[in-house]
């Protein structure tokens, strides 16, 4: 038998904060027995669970391992921009003339995540 993924976690400063900010972003909910000042908390969302764990140690590198979102009811630009509304940061612009391309972002802690084209989006080029 294989393993399966049960949830992601990330390791942060604020886990409260982190999670509600990232059940905004993926229009999930944060577990319903968390609280501020919860050393952990869960978010689930469609198709992904996210595990927030206190750490007493700062980020200090690049991620490893980051998220790719791709919206699912508006275009790319437009989920940037929601996204910098809830208090991301762009912090690097690869999105192309011609429409293809991506945004990459970090999240209120400075966990950095890909924003893609939707998929109607890719329907109208190869790329």
């Amino acid at each position: 038998m294989t393993s399966l993924v049960r949830h992601v976690t990330f390791d942060c400063a604020d886990a409260y904060r982190l999670a509600t900010f990232w059940a905004e972003v993926l229009d999930g909910t944060v577990g319903k027995e968390d609280e501020p000042d919860d050393p952990e908390v869960l978010v689930a969302a469609e198709g992904i669970t996210l595990l927030f764990i206190e750490v007493p140690d700062a980020k200090s590198v690049k991620n490893r391992v980051h998220l790719d979102l791709q919206p699912q009811d508006r275009s790319r630009d437009e989920e940037v921009e929601r996204l910098l509304s809830l208090g991301a940061t762009l912090v690097g612009d690869h999105r192309r003339p011609d429409g293809t391309g991506w945004a990459t972002m970090t999240d209120i802690e400075g966990n950095e995540f890909c924003v893609e084209r939707s998929a109607e989006e890719r329907t109208r080029t190869r790329n």
